[in-house]
C-alpha cells in the first residue's frame, strides 16, 4: 500500500510528544512537572483540531498566488486513504511545532495564555508557512511562492522548528525570565529527574527516524541514507556541544549533551536528503557548536528560554535551511539553480519566515497579554503551577508545607512524614536526619557549656549530676568523692562510706588482692583494673550482693605523687548484659515458631560433624518441606499459614527429644538435627515417627486438614569427611527426590540421587540446545479411528533422541521441561511441526484429519500461547478446524479462571479443545460445565482394566455418559485388546486410540498407512 509508510511514520512522530513531555518534565522542577504535562497534552489537542478545520485547508489547499489555501477543510469524508494518511503526517508536524512553545516557557506562563499562543501558531502561522514552502506536496502544480523560487526544506528545519522557535522567542521576551532566574545570587535549580530527560531525548530521536524518513512520502531507497544521515548529525551535534562545555567549564553537563542532540537532529532535517554522511557529520557538528555558543548568548542578553528551544530549534533550524545549499548534491534538488542561486533562495526564505512569525507572534501575543494573563504572579510562581494552575498537590508541596509550619512554631524536635520509595521521600528523611544531627549537636553543645560551668564549680556538679557512680579514691584507696548515683547504686549513702577503703567495701573477697596490686601500681600494672579502658568486673552492692559492673579509672597529679587521686566511673551493666543474652535469644531463634533458625542450625551443625568426626556416632539430619504449603496461604489467608507452621513446630517437639535440635530453615522448611549412636534402622523409624506425627489431622481456619510431608534423610558414616553445607544439600536433594515420588514420605539420601540430579539439570541444557537445532525433536502421530478403524484425527507425541543417549522417554524428559520455561518452547515447537505438517499433507492433497497437540498449564496461562497459534494460522493460511489443543484435567486445578478465558479465546478461533487423562484430577463438575470443550479422553489408567475391574469399567462408564449429557465427544486412551474395546462400545464410546488400532508413527508412516491406501 503507498501509504502505510506514511502511517507508520505518524505513528513515530507522534512518539516525539512523549519524548517531548520526558525531556521537559525532567528539565523543569517538580513542582511544575503536572502544569508541563498538561500543557503538552494539550497543545497537541488543539493544534490536531485546529489543523483538521482549516490548518490543512490553508497549508495545502488551492493556492492563492502562493500565500494560502482555501480548500481541503474537514480533511476525511472525501479524501482518499494516502490523502488521509497525507494529512495525519502533517498534523503530526503541526502538533510538535506546538509543543516546542512549551519548553520555552515553562514555569511561569499561565495555563490559559499558553493554549492561546498555541491556538495562534496552530491557526496563523504554521500553516501559512507551511503552505509557502509545500503546499505542492499535497497537489502537484500548486507551489507556495517560497517554493516557486527554489527554497527548499525537506523535513521542516524552518517550517517546523525555527517556526516554534520564533513564537517561543516572542513569547519568552513578553512574559520575561522566571523568578531568581538572573539574580545571581545562588545557582538556578534546573531539572529534577535527569534520567526521564534522557529518556525523552532518546524518544525524539526515534520519533525523528520517522519525521525526516517519511518525508520522502513514499518507502523509497533514499530513506535508509536519511536515517543514517539524521543519527550521524545527532551523535555529532551532542559530542561537539559536551565537548565545549568541558573544555570551558571542565565538567560535562548532560543538559547541554541533550540539547546537542537536539540541535543535531534539527540541522539536518531539511537537507538529509541530498548530503552524504560525511557532510552530515559536519552539519551536526556546526548544529552543536551553534547550539553552545547561542545558548551563552542567550543567557548574557537574560533571555530564559528553560530547555533551550531557541538554541536548539530556532537557531539550529536556521542553519539546517542554509546548510543545505552548501553541502547538497544539486542534481538531487532539482531546482535548477545554480550554488549561489541555491544560497539567495534560502536565504530569501529563512529571512521572510522569520520576519513573518517573530514579527506577526510578538504583536499578537503582545495584544493578548492586554486581554488575558499571560505571566503567573509572583507567589504561584514561587508555590508552583502544579498547586496555582490545577490545585494538584505533590510529595515535594506537602514537604515544604510541613517544613515551614515548623519554622513557623520554631518546633523541629518530631520528624517530617517520609514518603517511601520516592525522591521526594529521600530528601524527607535525610531532612529528619539532619534536624536530628541539629538537634544531637545542640544537644552536645548544652552539655559541653554545662561541662563547662561544671568546671569552674569544681567536681561538685558533675558528681551531682552524673548518671554513672563516680567515685574518687586516694592512693590508699580511702573513698574522697561519692556521688548521688553511687549512693543508689551502692545502697549507702556518702556519709557511710567517706574515708573507708574502697576495696574492702565493695570488691569481692577473691578479687581484693588483685585490685590492690592494680591500685599500688596506680592501675597500671600487667592485670587486674587498668587506666583509660572498660574493665569488666564483679563489685558488691549493700555490702553483699553481687552485680555486674563496668569501671573505667583515670587519674589527678597534684604534683606530689603521694597526693595522686583516681577516679572511677562505675556503671551497672546486668540490664546490659540480659539484654545482651536476650539478643543472642533473638539472633538464633525464629520469632514465629521458636524455633531455632538457620544460622544457629549451621553452627550446632558444624560443630556436631566436629565432635563426632572421631566418635562412634553420626549425625542424622532431616530436610523437612510442607507439600502445597502455598495452597493454604493462598486459600486460606497467611494467618492461617503462620498457625500450621507453629502446630509444625509443636509437632516436631513432641516427636524429637530435648537434645535434638530443631530449626525453621525458611518458608515452610524445617530441619532437625540430631546426634548419637544410628543406624539405617534407626532412620527409618524416626523418619516414620515424623511423618505419623504430622499425617495427623487439624483444624485450621474452621477446616479439616492434613500436613503432607516431604522428608529427606541424610546420615553421616564415621570415617568420612563432611561439611555442613554439604549435609544439607544431601538433604535437601533428598527431599526434591520424595517430593518426585510422590510427596508425603521420605527418602535416605543415596549418591544416585546427586547423578539424578545432575543428569536433570543436563537434560535442561541439552533440551535447549536440542529444540534450537531441530534435529533432536520430532513427532509421532497416534492415529484416532472409529471401531472399524475409519481414520478421524491424530494426536501429535514429542520425541526425543539424544545425540549420545537416544530415545529418552517423554516420562522422563517431560517433568523436566515443566520446571522451566522450555516446556512452553516444546509446546510451541509441537505447534509449529503439526501446522507445518497439516499444511504439507493438504498441498499433497490428502484427507483433511485433525492433529491435537498437548498443551501444558504453564503453556496454557502464558501470554504467548493464543498470539502464537494466531501467528501459525495467518502464516500458514490453514483452517482452525484441523488443529485441536489438549490439556490434561489437572492443569485446570491451578487458576481455572485464567484457563477458561485463554481456552474461550482458542475457542474463538474455532479450534477444538479436548480435556486429556479425564478422570484423575478431581475436577470440579461447575468447572467442567464453564469450559468452552470438545472432547473428553478417558485416562488409559482407567481404560487398562476397564473390563475386568468395577470400579475402572464404572468409571469409564460414568465418563461417556459424562461426555453425552454435555453433548461431548468421547476419546479412549491405551486401547490394547478387543475385550477392552467391546466394553467400551457397549457403554457408548465410538472414538479410540491405541496400540490395538496403530502404535504412533512418523509423517511419513503415517502417509503410508493413511493417506495412500
Amino acid at each position: 500500500m503507498d501509504f502505510s509508510w506514511l502511517l507508520i511514520c505518524a505513528l513515530l512522530v507522534f512518539c516525539m510528544q512523549a519524548g517531548f513531555l520526558c525531556l521537559e518534565s525532567g528539565k523543569i522542577r517538580s513542582k511544575n512537572s503536572i502544569n508541563v504535562a498538561a500543557k503538552n497534552i494539550s497543545d497537541f489537542i488543539l493544534s490536531s483540531v485546529i489543523f483538521w478545520i482549516f490548518g490543512f485547508a490553508i497549508m495545502f489547499g488551492d493556492s492563492f498566488y502562493g500565500v494560502l489555501g482555501f480548500s481541503e477543510f474537514f480533511v476525511g469524508e472525501q479524501q482518499s486513504a494516502y490523502q488521509i494518511s497525507f494529512f495525519l503526517f502533517q498534523m503530526m508536524f503541526c502538533g510538535t511545532a506546538a509543543t516546542l512553545l512549551s519548553g520555552a516557557v515553562a514555569e511561569r506562563m499561565t495555563f490559559v495564555g499558553y493554549l492561546c499562543i498555541a491556538c495562534i501558531l496552530s491557526a496563523v502561522i504554521y500553516p501559512v508557512v507551511g503552505h509557502w514552502v509545500w503546499a505542492s506536496a499535497y497537489q502537484a502544480g500548486n507551489q507556495g511562492w517560497l517554493e516557486s523560487i527554489g527554497f527548499i526544506d525537506f523535513a521542516g528545519s524552518t517550517v517546523v522548528h525555527s517556526v516554534g522557535g520564533y513564537v517561543a522567542l516572542a513569547a519568552i521576551i513578553i512574559i520575561g525570565p522566571r523568578l531568581g532566574r538572573f539574580s545571581g545570587e545562588k545557582a538556578f535549580s534546573i531539572g529534577n529527574n535527569v534520567p526521564l530527560s534522557v529518556l525523552g531525548v532518546l524518544l525524539l530521536w526515534f520519533g525523528w527516524f520517522g519525521f525526516n524518513g517519511g518525508s520522502t512520502l513514499q518507502l523509497t531507497d533514499r530513506v535508509p541514507l536519511i536515517i543514517l544521515n539524521t543519527c550521524l548529525a545527532a551523535s555529532w551535534g551532542g559530542i561537539i556541544s559536551s565537548i565545549l562545555h568541558y573544555y570551558f567549564k571542565r565538567f560535562f553537563d548532560v543538559g547541554f549533551l541533550l540539547n546537542g542532540v537536539i540541535a543535531g537532529l534539527v540541522s539536518i532535517t531539511a537537507n538529509c536528503h541530498v548530503v552524504s554522511p560525511f557532510e552530515a557529520m559536519l552539519i551536526g557538528i556546526v548544529g552543536g557548536i551553534i547550539l553552545y555558543f547561542s545558548t551563552l548568548w542567550l543567557e548574557k542578553l537574560k533571555i530564559d528560554d528553560a530547555l533551550g528551544v531557541v538554541p536548539s530549534h530556532l537557531f539550529a533550524g536556521i542553519w539546517g535551511t542554509l546548510a543545505l545549499a552548501i553541502f547538497a548534491d544539486l542534481s538531487l534538488l532539482d531546482t535548477g539553480l545554480t550554488r549561489w542561486g541555491q544560497i539567495q533562495a534560502q536565504l530569501i526564505g529563512v529571512v521572510s519566515i522569520g520576519v513573518y512569525c517573530f514579527t506577526l507572534s510578538y504583536l499578537l501575543i503582545s495584544l493578548l497579554n492586554r486581554f488575558v494573563l499571560l505571566r503567573v504572579s509572583e507567589d504561584s510562581e514561587t508555590k508552583g503551577m502544579n498547586v496555582s494552575e490545577h490545585q494538584a498537590s505533590t510529595e515535594l508541596i506537602d514537604l515544604l508545607s510541613t517544613m515551614h509550619r515548623q519554622k513557623e512554631a520554631g518546633a523541629f524536635n518530631d520528624p517530617v512524614p517520609v514518603e517511601p520509595f520516592t525522591e521526594v521521600g529521600q530528601i524527607a528523611r535525610q531532612y529528619n536526619e539532619v534536624i536530628a544531627r541539629v538537634n544531637s549537636e545542640m544537644s552536645k553543645r548544652d552539655n559541653a557549656i554545662n561541662d563547662f560551668k561544671a568546671s569552674e564549680k569544681r567536681k561538685s556538679a558533675i558528681l551531682e549530676s552524673s548518671m554513672d557512680s563516680i567515685l574518687i579514691i586516694n592512693l590508699s584507696g580511702e573513698i574522697i568523692e561519692f556521688n548521688p548515683s553511687a549512693e543508689r547504686n551502692f545502697g549507702c549513702v556518702k556519709q557511710q562510706v567517706k574515708g573507708k577503703n574502697f576495696i574492702d567495701l565493695f570488691i569481692q573477697d577473691a578479687d581484693r588482692d588483685v585490685i590492690q596490686a592494680s591500685l599500688d601500681c596506680k592501675f597500671s600494672g600487667s592485670e587486674g583494673i587498668l587506666r583509660n579502658i572498660r574493665n569488666s568486673i564483679t563489685l558488691m552492692r549493700n555490702m553483699s550482693e553481687p552485680f555486674s559492673a563496668e569501671i573505667t579509672v583515670t587519674s589527678a597529679n597534684f604534683g606530689d605523687s603521694k597526693q595522686n587521686e583516681f577516679t572511677l566511673h562505675i556503671r551497672d551493666v546486668t540490664r546490659q548484659l540480659k539484654l545482651q543474652d536476650n539478643l543472642r535469644q533473638l539472633a538464633y531463634s525464629d520469632p514465629l515458631t521458636g524455633l531455632y533458625n538457620r544460622t544457629y542450625l549451621m553452627g550446632s551443625l558444624t560443630k556436631a560433624i566436629e565432635l563426632n568426626q572421631y566418635k562412634d556416632s553420626n549425625v542424622l539430619l532431616f530436610f523437612m518441606d510442607l507439600d502445597k504449603f502455598k495452597k493454604i496461604n493462598d486459600t486460606l489467608g497467611h494467618k492461617a499459614g503462620d498457625d500450621l507452621l507453629c502446630e509444625v513446630a509443636e509437632r516436631l517437639i513432641h516427636v524429637t527429644h530435648d537434645n535434638d535440635i530443631i530449626a525453621r530453615w525458611g518458608g515452610d522448611e524445617f530441619v532437625i538435627l540430631m546426634t548419637g549412636h544410628f543406624t539405617p534402622e534407626v532412620a527409618h523409624k524416626k523418619a516414620n515417627a515424623v511423618l505419623t506425627v504430622m499425617r495427623n489431622p487439624l483444624t485450621l481456619a474452621g477446616r479439616k486438614l492434613t500436613i503432607p510431608t516431604s522428608i529427606g534423610v541424610v546420615m553421616t558414616e564415621k570415617g568420612k569427611q563432611y561439611k555442613a553445607e554439604q549435609l544439607i544439600q544431601h538433604a535437601d536433594i533428598a527431599m526434591y527426590h520424595a517430593k518426585e515420588q510422590g510427596r508425603d514420605n521420605y527418602q535416605i539420601f543415596e549418591m544416585e540421587m546427586i547423578h539424578s540430579v545432575q543428569r536433570s539439570f543436563n537434560y535442561e541444557q541439552e533440551m535447549q540446545v536440542g529444540i534450537n537445532s531441530g534435529k533432536q525433536f520430532n513427532l509421532v502421530y497416534q492415529p484416532k479411528v472409529t471401531q472399524l478403524g475409519e481414520l478421524l484425527g491424530f494426536e501429535a507425541l514429542m520425541r526425543w533422541h539424544h545425540p549420545k543417549e537416544g530415545f529418552i522417554s517423554p516420562v522422563e524428559f517431560i517433568p523436566i521441561a515443566e520446571e522451566s520455561d522450555l516446556i512452553i518452547n516444546i509446546g510451541e515447537f509441537a505447534l509449529l511441526e503439526v501446522v507445518q505438517q497439516l499444511s504439507d499433507w493438504q498441498a499433497k492433497g490428502y484427507q483433511n484429519v485433525p492433529v491435537s497437540v498437548n498443551i501444558s498449564g504453564k503453556h496454557l496461562v502464558s501470554e504467548r500461547l493464543v498470539p502464537f497459534i494466531e501467528t501459525l494460522l495467518i502464516e500458514y493460511a490453514l483452517d482452525a478446524n484441523l488443529l485441536e489443543v489438549e490439556i490434561t484435567e489437572g492443569v485446570l486445578l491451578t487458576d481455572i479462571d485464567r484457563c477458561i478465558e485463554v481456552l474461550s479465546q482458542l475457542k474463538g478461533l474455532n479450534i477444538k479443545i479436548s480435556i486429556d487423562d479425564f478422570g484423575t484430577g478431581y475436577s470440579s463438575l461447575n468447572y467442567l460445565k464453564r469450559l468452552p470443550i470438545d472432547v473428553l479422553k478417558i485416562d488409559k489408567s482407567f481404560v487398562d482394566d476397564c473390563a475386568t475391574l468395577i470400579e475402572d469399567g464404572e468409571i469409564c462408564a460414568t465418563i461417556i455418559n459424562l461426555a453425552n449429557s454435555l453433548r461431548l465427544m468421547t476419546v479412549a486412551e491405551g486401547v490394547e485388546d478387543q475385550t477392552q474395546l467391546n466394553f467400551l462400545l457397549a457403554h457408548g464410546c465410538q472414538v479410540f486410540q491405541g496400540y490395538l488400532f496403530s502404535r504412533p508413527q512418523i509423517a511419513q508412516e503415517i502417509e503410508q498407512l493413511y493417506f495412500k491406501q
